[in-house]
């Protein structure tokens, strides 16, 4: 018996002819999983397209007048009837469409729908028809409104109306209620409408470049949103409540006029950028509320301290206070053991010299950490006074806060309050060799997801640590002496994030492949040779960093980096590579390339200076035919 096979994808791209070419990439819509593409070619090889053929809207119906011939029974087998599937992505963009044909209704097996960068005024009523469509984009034309039928399309996920003339949106968005992504920026919006919190399932909302002036009550509704951009706008505040976005990791507020930061209480908030505001101050609140926070950006605003409490944020990697008004760096900045740049230009500060601050980051956190020991040195030495009063409580009393004994208070481990709190176990810079079974066996009770002891003097991974296993998502242990990484990591079913930079590490157990939830990886600073395979077999893997080391090659094969379909971010800087593959230039996921400092003569250094895409188009065009 033959078997038949799978029924072929029906997909229908129309661009401008000009643009027609072996080196036309398709569009960004496009499914991943086409099969096979079928172009329409328009009557004119100099016009592009205002209007469109109706063999478009006509591509589901059926011939029923067309003569059956014995010729005509026995066709291809690709063309034949039973290997044909109705037309799901369609992709009109880049044309002068000035209009679409209410017979759009009859593609109702569209899923995929783009007509960016055209001159469409108005969308038909019967787009409302489609109920299977699931993506539409309509950025760049010139839209004002959409028709009320159009709020009716049952599994919208993905709707990009930027670009455009919107001056509102229409209440009825709301209706929307499977949209996941909304990008409305580029337009002339005053206000958002209210029910706007409607949208629960919205995890992306881009508002950048409009006029809004204040956030409706109802945005902290969207329990799923995870970014949201609204830069380049008239806000004079943010929120109170931003903290109930709980799943909110990437907020951009530049350029508007906020003059106060909300404290953020319950939020998950990974990057804070409100650069080029009013803002005067950086509440302390917002440190102990946001463990998890690693960028924030505050330059050109009207700060004139930083607090002691930025301590908290024990994740930070960048910070930026460029441009405000502040006049001395507090000691406390020198314990952020993560903190690898600091912008200060701009400001008076005074309890530094110039020359200092001009040398970096490193030499500033330097300073401020000598200073600090100096301090301490000195406080050790004078009359124990001071710890009569460091036991005491905050009313006075000689007595515990929050009913922990005096051993707790002074110890180096985070007390159950704070593990509870943060759900961080952070413990650096205190010359550990070990950590106490206990210790661990408290966090994983408090459902800590972060471990780190990093700047320590570890040789392994202290063997306690197996305790957290089933709950630890982060893992670092930069800056140690850790020269065998043991077999029990294959055990942590949810790391997602891995830093064994800087320590003496020159191989990783086999074990360490099946870590198939890894999405970043930093072996930098250490004694490698070569990549682990173990490295090839982690599948999920996002960014690797392994500057720094020993590599001699670079393994770009199927079996190697080739392996590694999510990868986006590869440094290998500074090693002992000298030739570069060209197949690398094949991963196309790659967006970032660092190659800089190693032995190899091409590509020659005009360009890796000019970054990752020339890089890769390089390598590409040396891939032997």
């Amino acid at each position: 018996m033959c078997r038949r096979p799978y029924p072929r994808r029906r997909y229908y791209h129309i661009r401008p002819l000009h643009l027609l070419g072996p080196n036309h990439s398709t569009s960004e819509m496009e499914s991943e999983d086409t099969d096979s593409k079928d172009e329409i070619e328009l009557p004119s090889l100099t016009t592009i397209a205002d209007d469109l053929p109706d063999i478009v809207y006509d591509i589901n119906a059926s011939d029923k007048n067309a003569e059956v011939t014995l010729e005509s029974l026995v066709a291809k087998e690709e063309d034949a009837w039973w290997n044909q599937l109705p037309l799901n992505n369609l992709d009109l963009s880049s044309n002068q469409l000035i209009q679409l044909s209410p017979k759009i209704e009859n593609l109702c097996s569209l899923t995929t729908l783009t007509l960016h960068d055209n001159a469409l005024t108005s969308i038909p009523k019967e787009i409302g028809k489609l109920e299977k469509l699931l993506r539409i984009n309509l950025s760049r034309n010139r839209l004002k409104e959409l028709p009320r039928e159009f709020f009716t399309l049952p599994d919208l996920r993905y709707l990009n109306l930027s670009h455009n003339q919107f001056e509102e949106l229409n209440p009825d968005i709301s209706d929307l209620h499977m949209l996941e992504f909304l990008d409305v920026s580029n337009n002339e919006l005053n206000a958002l409408p209210g029910g706007i919190g409607f949208l629960v399932r919205l995890n992306t909302l881009l508002l950048a470049y409009n006029h809004i002036k204040e956030l409706p009550p109802d945005l902290v509704n969207m329990r799923s949103l995870q970014k949201l951009d609204l830069m380049h706008n008239d806000l004079i505040a943010l929120s109170e409540d931003m903290g109930s976005l709980r799943k909110l990791q990437c907020l951009y507020a530049q350029h508007n006029d906020i003059k106060e930061l909300p404290d953020f209480d319950g939020c998950d908030l990974q990057e804070l950028h409100v650069s080029n505001n009013f803002i005067e101050k950086i509440p302390k609140k917002l440190c102990s509320h946001l463990p998890h926070l690693k960028i924030v950006d505050l330059r050109d605003n009207k700060i004139t301290e930083i607090p002691n409490e930025i301590s908290l944020l024990q994740n930070l990697t960048r910070l930026d206070i460029s441009n405000n008004s502040v006049s001395n760096l507090p000691y406390s900045l020198a314990s952020l053991a993560h903190l690898v740049s600091l912008q200060v230009e701009g400001n008076p500060i005074k309890s530094i010299r110039r020359d200092i601050l001009q040398c970096g980051t490193v030499r500033i956190l330097k300073t401020l950490r000598d200073r600090q020991a100096g301090i301490e040195a000195a406080a050790k030495t004078s009359n124990s006074s001071s710890s009569l009063t460091g036991s005491m409580g905050a009313d006075g009393l000689n007595s515990p806060r929050r009913g922990l004994s005096f051993e707790e208070e002074n110890s180096i481990f985070p007390n159950r309050y704070k593990l509870h709190k943060t759900r961080c176990l952070t413990v650096t810079m205190q010359q550990l060799t070990e950590v106490p079974r206990e210790v661990f066996e408290t966090a994983c009770n408090e459902h800590v997801n972060i471990v780190d002891l990093s700047k320590n003097r570890f040789t392994t991974l202290p063997e306690g640590l197996l305790e957290m296993k089933d709950c630890c998502s982060e893992l670092v242990f930069a800056n140690n002496l850790i020269n065998h990484v043991p077999s029990f990591i294959s055990q942590f079913t949810r790391l997602s994030l891995v830093n064994l930079s800087c320590n003496s590490l020159q191989d990783l157990p086999e074990e360490f492949g099946v870590l198939v939830t890894l999405r970043e990886l930093n072996i930098s600073n250490n004694r490698f040779e070569t990549l682990p395979k173990c490295i090839y077999d982690l599948k999920g893997l996002e960014i690797l960093l392994a500057c720094d080391n020993r590599i001699k090659s670079i393994d770009a094969t199927s079996d190697g980096l080739g392996a590694l379909k999510r990868l986006a971010i590869l440094d290998l800087r500074n090693n002992d590579i000298d030739h570069v593959p060209p197949i690398l230039g094949n991963l196309k996921n790659i967006t970032t390339l660092e190659i800089i400092g190693n032995p190899f003569k091409l590509p020659r250094h005009q360009t890796l200076e000019r970054g990752t895409e020339a890089i890769m188009s390089y390598l590409r065009d040396r891939i032997p035919v």
